[in-house]
This record gives structure tokens, C-alpha cells and sequence, in this order.
């Protein structure tokens, strides 16, 4: 038996695998929530938030869940769609003007833009500078004929992407997710954190010392060159600081809990609506879970499938990975929506092991 003190929480009956998947698995500091049909069936933590392991993880504490957080601006670009001051295969420059890239929206949305990197080299001081980054976005060559080629575009997605919600509605993205998605569906998260929230962060840990190296992949390749620049996203020193959680980073620093992940997808499951509060169509939300480009994704290595945000699995279903082992995703043939969250950046092994579980468990309706 696994020895339960490892973990606080709960689970409803019949998940009682998916607690020991957990506990078998803890990385010193993370959370998993499991939402079926929107109700709450798993809610665990384990750990410290701390690295003196002095302050306890509970379902309060904020993690930096990288990559996790790119469909929160896909969707906050998607209400932009749903109210009608967007179409999907309107050209981005069509709403920002002098961005040269001939890219849609659709384009940016499925990592089809040709954009995954920053162009010009800049030190960490620029992820607190979002007219910067977006400028250099806008005067970037792409590296490939837009729509012809996938490769996740792991740091500049967000920018891409909160610039057109920010030119449309004149609200800076982290305020138009706080105040569209946030609000309306009770979710814990954001991007940039408020000062009085700062406390709740989790700092975050390599598994292994040659972590950073390992993640950077091949030399001059664009995983390497998308992940490099700017520096920091995965320095200690600069995600761990206040810069870092008050910037908003809308590709790599959403700051959430394990149960607002969830809920997120839940929403999404339930065709756009939680808690009364409709925020997508149902159309709009089959439409971003379905297909819109397949192949080789040049930065993540493999055939993937991308829809508005999402990534499809071949299973049925769909959601986001984040750098270090951070997932939500959706199952909709059982109903689950599913977020683990970990500061403890290591790989996805312990996701892997509590999917299973999860996918274990005998549904007695």
C-alpha cells in the first residue's frame, strides 16, 4: 500500500488508483485535479511549494505551468471570433497594422505562422517589454511560407496572439483573460501575477542539474533556437523572480492552480459553458477541436496534430503539455477534464503513469 501521508485530498470512490499513481510518483511539489462532467472526482497535492521545503503545496498554490497556458489565449482570441471583431482566416495584419508575415489567424492558432522565434537576441529584461517583443515580431521574415509547415511556436505564440487581442479590444492580454475567461468561469490563474498573489507561487526545480541542456535540443535547430531567446525561460534565477510572474508571457508563464486547469477544460467539454457563463459557441468549440493541420511539427520533433490551440490525440483526446511535465487535456469519451501540475521540471513520465490510472477506473455512469 501506498503510505497516504505523501498526499492530502481527496477522490471520489472508484478512483483510489489514480491516489496511488500519485503518490507513487511525487516530484516534491505538484497537484492533480479531475473534473468528470464538472464535478470534482480528484483533487490531490503532495510536497512543498518552497526549495527549504518549509511552505506545504495545498490547492491554493500558483505553479508556472509553461505551455499549458497557450490555449487560454487561443481561447481569449478565439471570444474575439465568437463576438464577430475576428474571422480565423482574417490576416493578422489586418488588425496589426505594419506586421509584415502574410500569416492568418488560423495560421498563428495552429503553430502554421512560420514564426517560432524571436528574431532578434535579447537578455531576459525583455519579457517585461511586450511592445519590444511584439515589434520585433511584426518586422520578423517567417521561416517558412505560412500554413505550409507546423512548428509550435513555444515562446512567440502568446505575443502573436495577445497583440491581436490587445489591437482589437485595447486591453492588454493578461487583463482581457482576467477579466473574459477568469472571472466568468472561477478560474485561478493568470498571466501576471498581482502582487498580492505572489506569495502562493511555487518555485520551480530542475529534476536533474543537465535539465536545461537536455531540453534545449540540437544545436541551431528550431527547438533550440525557439526556446534560447530571450534568455531565461528556463533559468532558475529569472522564472523563479517577480519579473518573471508579474510579465505576461502568454505562451510559457500562465500561473494557475491544478483545479483551474481543469475547470478550464471542463468548460470546454461542456461545449463553451461553465457555471452559467457561455463563452464560446458550441459550433466554435468543435471547431477548435477538430483537425486543422497534421504532420511533422518542426519543433516538437514528430507528427502532430493541431487544432485551434489544442493538440488531437490519436485516443480522442486533447489538451497541452508544458515544458517540464505539465499537462491539461481533455477526455470527452469519460468526461474528464485532467490538469497535473508540478514545479519539479522533469519529464513526462509521471503524466504518462497518472493518465493511466485515470483511464483505469471502472465509470459507473
Amino acid at each position: 500500500m501506498v503510505d497516504e501521508l505523501w498526499t492530502t485530498g481527496s477522490v471520489a470512490p472508484g478512483y483510489e488508483p489514480v491516489r496511488e499513481a500519485f503518490a507513487l510518483h511525487r516530484s516534491g511539489g505538484s497537484a492533480l485535479c479531475v473534473l468528470r462532467h464538472g464535478e470534482v472526482v480528484v483533487n490531490l497535492c503532495e510536497g512543498w511549494r518552497d526549495a527549504a521545503h518549509t511552505l506545504p503545496w495545498d490547492p491554493q498554490t500558483l505553479v508556472n505551468v509553461y505551455s499549458v497556458g497557450k490555449p487560454v489565449i487561443a481561447m481569449a482570441v478565439l471570444l474575439l471570433v465568437e463576438r464577430g471583431l475576428v474571422a480565423l482566416d482574417d490576416p493578422v495584419a489586418q488588425y496589426w497594422p505594419g506586421f509584415r508575415t502574410e500569416a492568418s489567424i488560423r495560421h498563428v492558432l495552429t503553430h502554421t505562422a512560420g514564426l517560432p522565434v524571436f528574431p532578434v537576441p535579447r537578455n531576459e529584461s525583455a519579457w517585461s517589454d511586450w511592445e519590444l517583443l511584439c515589434g520585433d515580431l511584426a518586422s520578423a521574415d517567417p521561416e517558412w511560407p505560412p500554413g505550409t509547415v507546423a512548428a509550435e511556436h513555444a515562446l512567440t505564440y502568446g505575443h502573436l496572439l495577445g497583440e491581436v487581442v490587445r489591437r482589437v479590444t485595447g486591453r492588454p492580454p493578461g487583463a482581457f483573460v482576467a477579466e473574459e475567461i477568469a472571472r466568468p468561469w472561477q478560474l485561478d490563474l493568470s498571466f501576471g501575477v498581482a502582487a498580492r498573489d505572489l506569495e502562493r507561487c511555487a518555485d520551480l526545480e530542475f529534476s536533474s542539474p543537465d535539465w536545461p541542456d537536455r531540453m534545449l535540443g540540437e544545436p541551431e535547430s528550431v527547438h533550440a533556437r525557439a526556446v534560447a531567446n530571450p534568455a531565461g525561460a528556463r533559468d532558475l534565477a529569472v522564472v523563479n523572480s517577480d519579473m518573471w510572474r508579474t510579465a505576461v508571457v502568454p505562451a510559457v508563464n500562465l500561473h494557475s492552480t491544478a483545479e483551474a486547469v481543469a475547470r478550464f477544460y471542463a468548460g470546454l467539454l461542456a461545449g463553451g459553458e461553465l457555471g452559467g457563463h457561455r463563452l464560446l459557441s458550441e459550433s466554435l468549440v468543435a471547431e477548435l477541436t477538430a483537425a486543422q493541420f497534421t504532420g511533422l511539427d518542426r519543433f516538437i520533433g514528430s507528427e502532430t496534430t493541431w487544432g485551434l490551440g489544442v493538440q488531437l490525440e490519436t485516443d480522442g483526446t486533447w489538451g497541452m503539455g508544458g515544458l517540464g511535465g505539465n499537462a491539461g487535456w481533455a477526455d470527452p469519451a469519460r468526461g474528464h477534464a485532467i490538469a497535473y501540475v508540478t514545479r519539479e521540471l522533469g519529464d513526462f513520465e509521471r503524466v504518462g503513469a497518472i493518465d493511466t490510472a485515470i483511464s483505469s477506473v471502472e465509470l459507473l455512469n
